[in-house]
Parts: structure tokens; sequence; C-alpha cells
């Protein structure tokens, strides 16, 4: 298992950093485009449709909609409805399993997936858009990655006061504690590289800790639905690392996050 992780690993982050890096918008947003969809076809088995003609249909349903958003809908209007609904999340977490009515309307669970994936496709299209979007985009994956390298690390050694035990019996609030410390520090050195004044670092420090804070949530949500249909991972797309959206699950809360803060601070 670790040597399919390692080799996984070794093969999708330069195919992710060259995505990043050196792919211009329209390129850049088929690519995520092209994650995301990936992310329907799994969503769909997290839903309740296992079925290869429902799953199909649910995934060629997104693209669909993909296009449609990408002709006439505001990309801010998505990362918007997407931040209220996030906001909305946090109460299914608490409340989990008591919301029966949420989870046992199939219907519901499909929509709350197209929502999610689109949103999170228009926010990397948005940050892109940014200046300076690259690093805007490389700063949001090394806080993710960092968060949970840092809450797994203090979790384990540290961890006995658990987050959600009812959702993931596995976070603890230690290790948030440690994800956290290790996203402040990052964020201090992205500071410094961008050459920020001291309001501007706290700025910029106040939004890592929002966008890991939902990013948080975006994985328990994931584990919400994983735990309803009784599976590990969404599926085993990738070797050792389960589905595409066990990769995701943090991005998709935490870049529509960092998408409207942007709008909002007016950067």
């Amino acid at each position: 298992m670790l040597k399919q992780r390692i080799l996984t690993a070794a093969i999708l982050a330069p195919i992710v950093l060259v995505g990043v890096l050196f792919l211009d918008l329209p390129y850049f947003s088929w690519f995520i485009g092209a994650i995301t969809t990936l992310g329907a076809w799994e969503w769909a088995n997290l839903s309740g449709w296992q079925q290869l003609p429902q799953r199909v249909g649910y995934t060629l349903t997104y693209v669909l909609i993909m296009i449609i958003s990408a002709m006439w809908i505001p990309f801010t209007w998505g990362v918007i409805v997407s931040a209220l609904w996030w906001c909305g999340a946090v109460f299914l977490v608490v409340q989990y399993p008591k919301i029966r009515c949420f989870w046992e309307a199939t219907t519901i669970k499909l929509a709350v997936g197209l929502l999610v994936l689109l949103a999170a496709w228009q926010a990397f299209v948005l940050i892109k858009m940014q200046a300076s979007s690259s690093s805007l985009i490389v700063f949001l994956l090394l806080l993710i990655w960092g968060a949970d390298s840092g809450a797994y690390f203090a979790g384990k050694r540290f961890g006995k006061h658990k987050l959600a035990p009812r959702v993931s019996p596995g976070k603890s609030w230690e290790g948030v504690a440690g994800g956290l410390a290790v996203i402040t520090l990052l964020t201090f050195i992205f500071a410094w590289y961008w050459q920020l004044n001291w309001i501007d670092s706290l700025l910029l420090t106040a939004i890592a800790w929002l966008v890991v804070a939902s990013s948080i949530l975006g994985d328990l949500v994931e584990s919400m639905f994983k735990r309803e249909q009784g599976l590990k991972d969404s599926s085993q797309l990738l070797p050792g690392h389960g589905g595409v959206l066990d990769r995701i699950d943090s991005l998709t809360a935490a870049a529509p996050v960092l998408a409207l803060l942007l709008v909002v601070i007016g950067l």
C-alpha cells in the first residue's frame, strides 16, 4: 500500500504542478474541469446511484452544467451560493446523523454534489484570473497539504479530544491545532516572499485560517457521505489514495472560500 501511495503521488504531483504553473486560463479551466468531472462520477456513487447508466448520466449532467455556467452564469454567483451551503453544512456535521430527511433524499445529495463540484471549478478559475494567480493557487494547495500533514502528526501524537466523533472519529482538536500551526508558519513565509507589510501579513494569516477551517469542513462533509454509503474511499481511481474526491474534498470548500475572500477584499 505504501509503495502504491508513493508511486501514485510521484505521478500525480508533477501533473498537478504543470497544470497549475504552466497552463493558460482556458486550458487550466479544462484541466480543473476534468478533475471535478471525475469527482462527479464518484459523487453519484456516494449519493446512492451505483448503476453505470445512472453514474454516466449524472456525470454528463455535470459537464452540461459546467458548459452552461461558463457561457451564461457569473462565477462569483457560484462561490457565493457555495459559501452559503458550507455555512449550512456546519449544522449538518454537528447534528449528524439526526437529520434523516437529508440523508434519505437522493435528489438532495445529488444536487449538493453538483453545487460543490461546480463551485470548486469556478473558484479555481476565478483565482487563476487574479494577479499572481499561479502563486495564489500554489499557496492554496500548500495550505491544504500543510494543514493535513500538521493535523496528522499532531493528532497521532497528542490527539485526545475528538473533533467530530460521529462523522470522522480519527480527527481531533489537537490535530486541528497542529494543522493551524503549520499553515501559520507557511503564511509567514509567503508574506515574506510577497514582501507584504505587517498589516497585510496579518490579513493573509486570517485568510489562511478561514480557508483551512473550511477545508476541514469539506473533509468532514465527504466523510458523512461515505459513512452513509458504508464506504471507506470514494473510489479506487488512485491506487493507494482512494478516489479523486478523497484528494480534493478539502479543496471543494477551501477554493470557493478563498475565491470569495479575494473578491470581497478586491484583489
